[in-house]
């Protein structure tokens, strides 16, 4: 695949495992945040891609956010080019087609949280801790933390994470709904890609209508995404795998899915 400035990427089968790699804490710069938009946009473009897994390299950092000495000098210009280079990056994330697992595998603080909530799914390896420490050193989450955070675990944890400055470990996170599964140290990636193999199983021009409809419910009411929602399933027959899907159950067999 091609080069992507601290992204190591592998394919499994449909998934592509995505490990962030700049030592020692995985932090983003400019580099891996442009990277990581432009390796969405391929992937977009991929149609074998049905998933996506991210994780961070090393056993100790999933990913400590944003490099702070960026901001060291206080440089308002510098602020702005860095909060639109995460803006765009993670909103690509969210935005992917497929479905995208975060496997932290560690420390996710600010921007690296950031990172795994712009996901579909979080799992978290035992030893992991999450928080949003932005305002205890006079800045915010402005990745998506805001927004995203009180969407999954309601306004009042959100409020004692981003506000308090609390960090969660993750058998907290999982209670509280930020991750959807704690596995033992070290299995975060293997489980985030043999989840992923389930994603595999479904007809990934389905799963890319879905998920869309899905996050539709964050902004809109259900009185006026479920007209969306028929409308959907009624341009699902004008896909070929909706045929193949169909067909294949009938015969049954297991579906050779197109993703067109």
């Amino acid at each position: 695949m091609t080069a992507y400035a601290h992204l190591q990427t592998e394919r499994h089968g449909h998934t592509v495992l995505v490990t962030m790699d700049n030592p020692p804490a995985n932090t983003w710069n400019r580099a891996s945040l442009s990277a990581l938009k432009r390796l969405v946009t391929d992937l977009n473009a991929d149609p074998e891609v049905y998933a996506l897994v991210l994780t961070g390299q090393g056993e100790k950092f999933f990913s400590a956010g944003a490099d702070l000495n960026l901001f060291a000098s206080g440089d308002k210009l510098v602020a702005t080019e860095m909060t639109m280079l995460f803006g765009e990056a993670f909103e690509a994330l969210s935005s992917f087609r497929g479905v995208s697992i975060a496997a932290i595998n560690g420390f996710a603080m600010g921007g690296g949280l950031e990172c795994a909530l712009a996901c579909d799914i979080r799992i978290a390896e035992v030893q992991a801790q999450m928080a949003l420490p932005e305002a205890a050193v006079g800045l915010l989450p402005c990745a998506g933390g805001t927004q995203h955070l009180p969407w999954l675990v309601g306004e009042g944890w959100a409020k004692r994470m981003i506000l308090c400055g609390e960090r969660v470990d993750a058998d907290t996170a999982e209670r509280i709904g930020l991750v959807e599964e704690v596995v033992g140290k070290g299995q975060a990636r293997e489980a985030a890609l043999k989840l992923a193999e389930k994603v595999a199983r479904q007809s990934p021009s389905s799963v890319s209508v879905c998920k869309s409809l899905v996050q539709r419910a964050r902004l809109e009411p259900p009185g006026y995404n479920l007209i969306h929602e028929r409308e959907q399933f009624i341009k699902l027959f004008d896909t070929e795998d909706q045929q193949e899907g169909v067909q294949a159950f009938l015969d049954k067999r297991q579906p050779a899915w197109r993703n067109r």
